[in-house]
């Protein structure tokens, strides 16, 4: 069996500045629900078992409308709330995520952050690998919007963010840099509950990729697929979205 992790809960703000409103960013549509962010992800995710929302901002209007307009999903949705989303940072939503994962007893659990557009295709890759997947895309690497990684000496995996959105540094010598497409696939139960149990409280109130970072630098390059996305996009802004009606 196969889980999906997708993380909403942020309260989204450079995307709601852009469209001069608040707004839930994976609800975001301007014709259908059909063509938000989420539904388009589930949509495209025929061959997951559990689809694990983890909502925070505005929950009760997310449940709600995830009730209205995805009942073609019902029967696999597993809605969960991270009431920490203001005080935490996105650490916080993959670990409740994770932990309610294993209670489906899933063999596999991908991870995607919600405000993520991808192609079919691309994602299949995704979902049909027989090894777990760190995925990339073919963005340009920019301080303001991109989460990096790169490959140090060793081959170990290794990942860059600026949560201020200003400057990615990188301490040490490298062999490869990529811009994360920030899709995940864990497909080894044992040391996703491994690394699950180890981690520190503190380190789960931090960002999602110190989980990650742990996982991959476990693995041999050999344990793991890297996947590159060819039609990818990080909808910041509305300009973002807009654009995926462009390709």
């Amino acid at each position: 069996m196969k889980a999906l992790i997708v993380t909403v809960a942020g309260m989204s703000a450079r995307f709601s500045r852009s469209a001069g409103e608040q707004i839930i960013k994976c609800l975001y549509h301007t014709n259908s629900m059909k063509e938000s962010l989420l539904y388009t992800l589930l949509n495209d995710s025929s061959d997951i078992d559990y689809f694990i929302i983890v909502g925070g901002y505005r929950y009760e209007e997310l449940c709600k409308t995830v009730r209205e307009y995805f009942e073609k999903f019902s029967n696999k949705i597993l809605m969960v709330e991270n009431p920490y989303y203001k005080r935490y940072g996105s650490g916080y939503s993959l670990y409740i995520g994770l932990q309610k994962a294993f209670e489906t007893e899933a063999d596999e659990i991908l991870f995607a952050e919600g405000d993520l557009h991808l192609s079919t295709n691309d994602y299949k890759k995704v979902c049909n690998a027989k090894k777990s997947v760190v995925t990339v895309n073919r963005d340009p690497i920019l301080a303001d919007k991109a989460v990096a990684l790169y490959f140090d000496t060793s081959d170990k995996i290794h990942y860059v963010y600026d949560t201020g959105h200003n400057v990615l540094t990188i301490n040490e010598p490298f062999l490869a840099i990529y811009n994360s497409g920030q899709v995940w696939k864990f497909a080894d139960k044992n040391l996703t509950e491994k690394i699950y149990s180890q981690m520190e409280q503190e380190e789960w109130q931090g960002t999602n990729l110190v989980f990650v970072e742990k996982y991959f630098t476990t693995l041999r390059r050999d344990e793991y697929e890297l996947i590159t996305f060819n039609n990818w996009i990080n909808c910041n802004t509305i300009d973002d979205y807009n654009r995926i009606k462009e390709r």
